[in-house]
């Protein structure tokens, strides 16, 4: 990476979430790195789409950090475009496709979303998108649903189709030679830390943290342990 060309770093967020995601982690990053959280997934209909326009809307060198859904779409533009990845943060994310289970569960949620039930869906989800201390946290719980329920059902059936049909990081993960970091919750019930261990598996030179008090939502539940990591990473690109 050219002196002359500093890296930008572009958050990436999960399912029906947007900029709210990282509110605790944007002001706490390096301002020389310019961060931002972009938007590519509320705009596109495919991993692969959301990727390409994340690339095409960027000029040079990224570092993402892309948190479940936003973790594919950092895998899929360092696939697109690894010369354009300086780094990769994949928090509570999956490389592998979707199993027949979850396609079988999104596609009774999708069918939910478009009956105008998508608030009980939600709801019903908190159990696993978080650690079971933070699910009852009435305030936490309360950020999340106002998050993903102003997504709208449009936005919760596309991003879930899009995320049906991802495609297999496992085939180019290996092929990473940017520094890599990645961060699971030990009780993550959506993204499981052997999503994390296949990763890492193929990632020789991958950092990885095991945030014990946290589920899948680990940059509101956990988000001091969450900058610490963030900023490590970062680092290099600092000097």
């Amino acid at each position: 990476m050219p002196a002359d060309t500093p890296a930008r770093l572009v958050f990436l967020p999960g399912l029906a979430c947007d900029e709210r995601l990282w509110a605790a982690q944007l002001p706490a990053m390096p301002d020389a790195l310019r961060p931002r959280v972009a938007d590519v997934s509320r705009r596109h209909g495919s991993i692969e789409a959301m990727a390409r326009a994340l690339l095409d809307e960027e000029e040079g060198p990224l570092l993402l950090a892309g948190a479940s859904m936003g973790g594919m779409v950092a895998m899929e533009a360092a696939r697109q475009a690894p010369e354009r990845v300086a780094g990769l943060a994949l928090l509570g994310t999956s490389p592998l496709p979707e199993t027949p289970e979850m396609h079988a569960l999104r596609s009774a949620a999708i069918e939910e979303f478009a009956a105008g039930r998508a608030e009980a869906v939600i709801r019903a989800n908190v159990a696993f998108a978080f650690h079971p201390a933070n699910a009852a946290d009435p305030a936490l719980v309360q950020r999340y649903l106002a998050m993903v329920l102003d997504a709208g059902a449009e936005q919760l059936i596309r991003q879930n189709r899009a995320v049906m049909v991802r495609p297999d990081a496992r085939l180019h993960l290996g092929g990473l030679r940017c520094p890599v970091l990645l961060m699971c919750g030990e009780a993550d019930r959506l993204t499981p830390p052997d999503c994390t261990r296949a990763m890492a598996a193929l990632v020789l030179q991958a950092e990885v943290v095991w945030l014990p008090e946290a589920g899948h939502m680990l940059t509101m539940e956990c988000p001091d342990a969450v900058n610490a990591a963030l900023l490590r990473w970062l680092a290099p690109f600092l000097r």
